[in-house]
């Protein structure tokens, strides 16, 4: 092996972790400085570095910023049109009080599909609230089922921000990573989320915070069946266009229905529709000015940005890693120890998420670090199931460097030592879970 690659990359990671928890620079221009630094340790030419640059962060956002930034506005629109609440009143109304936990369960896997997570678990929070005064019972119990719905589809199922960029670093298919990313998120859900917070509010009781009211609005919200089709619109799209255009639709569909599914199955195209969709079926024909709608939509320019030049620089690490030969290194090193590349990638993304708390930029890192260590064989499914091994690691033990540790404190009314008992073993429990269900499938597909 060689020792000065090996400096290279972990005096690159060393250095990405040390600028953002002690100089507190954005993980942006760290991930940016680290990939400068580890190209100058390997040797490159200073010209070579900056092409290098160049080529990883523009080869990245050709397909990232396209679907994050249409993403953000879809989420955005439904939002404001009530449609979660929407979703979670119907689940709520049809199971009852003794099926409220599963319920919020399912209207958390839901509604993280187009709604950031924190956004999302905000304007549900007083639906938790509500039951748990009806009840009288834990605020746990319900709070923990919609978190632990809300957090796995954010990690796991596009077109959310970090699995789209983890895809794209790693060429995966999304419409593989949505399908596999539904199939490891169930079980994953249903364990860390209603079984264990059954467990958890016997021996924590927590009763709601007096935080604020439940605003009321005098527009009706949208049906259930509306919102439920134009989420599910561009998922089915994806997951269509990946089916017929896959080996097991050869000889019985024609080559012209597959190109056309290929442009309207493809994420660009599929997320358009829906923003479209949503436009006029939860604006205009609701009543919501356009200047209302330019101005919602705008506003969910500013976070979606940030997770673009995340990305963007990601795919910088990762050019070069590949660009110096350190990928291929790493690749034949961990070959020879027998570790697989799922374990590794779940691995590097838990340590980055546990140092520095962002479940992205630890996402993004493990990505970058893991695409070079692919080989021109490794197929669509095993790359989708790498997605969701990086996603488990990098959900992995939320704690007070996490931004969404001090979010669930505040708004269910936990102590710090409440906080980690329930929402940090939660996210232990997630992550293991996830990465146990996704090695028993690699074991069989």
């Amino acid at each position: 092996m060689d020792s000065t690659l090996l400096i290279a990359i972990f005096a690159g990671i060393a250095v990405l972790l040390i600028l953002i928890l002690k100089f507190r620079i954005h993980a942006f221009v760290a991930l940016l400085i680290s990939s400068i630094l580890v190209g100058i340790i390997a040797g490159m030419n200073p010209g070579c570095i900056v092409k290098t640059v160049q080529e990883g962060m523009g080869n990245t956002l050709g397909f990232v910023a396209v679907v994050v930034g249409l993403g953000a506005m879809f989420g955005a629109i439904l939002e404001h049109s009530g449609g979660a609440e929407a979703i979670a009143s119907f689940l709520l109304k049809r199971t009852g009080n003794k099926g409220a936990s599963w319920a919020l369960m399912a209207t958390g896997f839901i509604i993280a599909i187009p709604v950031f997570f924190d956004v999302a678990f905000i304007i549900l929070v007083p639906l938790i609230y509500s039951l748990q005064r009806k009840s009288g019972k834990s605020l746990l119990l319900y709070g923990i089922p919609l978190l632990a719905g809300l957090a796995i589809t954010h990690a796991f199922i596009p077109p959310t921000p970090g699995p789209v960029a983890v895809a794209d670093i790693l060429n995966a298919d999304l419409g593989w990573v949505i399908v596999f990313g539904a199939i490891v998120g169930i079980p994953t859900a249903i364990i860390s989320g209603p079984l264990f917070a059954r467990y958890i509010a016997k021996r924590i009781h927590v009763v709601a915070p007096e935080l604020f009211e439940a605003t009321t609005d005098d527009q009706p919200r949208p049906s259930v069946g509306m919102i439920a089709a134009i989420i599910g619109l561009p998922i089915v799209l994806i997951v269509c266009n990946t089916v017929l255009n896959s080996p097991m639709a050869n000889g019985w569909v024609s080559e012209t229905v597959k190109e056309w599914m290929e442009m309207i199955g493809h994420p660009f195209t599929a997320l358009i529709l829906a923003n479209l969709i949503a436009w006029y079926l939860l604006g205009i024909r609701r009543k919501t000015s356009r200047e209302k709608l330019l101005k919602i939509t705008t506003k969910s320019m500013g976070p979606a940005g940030i997770i673009i030049l995340l990305t963007g620089a990601g795919g910088v690490f990762k050019e070069m890693l590949i660009t110096t030969g350190t990928g291929d290194m790493m690749a034949a090193y961990f070959s020879e120890l027998g570790l697989s590349t799922l374990l590794f990638a779940f691995i590097v993304a838990a340590l980055v998420r546990i140092l520095q708390g962002s479940a992205t930029v630890a996402m993004i890192t493990a990505a970058g670090v893991t695409a070079p260590l692919l080989l021109g064989s490794t197929g669509d499914i095993e790359k989708a199931l790498l997605v969701i091994a990086i996603a488990s690691g990098a959900s992995i033990m939320s704690h007070v460097n996490d931004s969404g540790f001090w979010l669930v404190s505040k708004y269910l009314g936990l102590s710090e030592k409440q906080t980690f008992r329930s929402w940090t073993i939660m996210t232990t429990i997630l992550a293991l879970v996830g990465i146990s269900t996704v090695s028993l499938l690699s074991l069989f597909l």
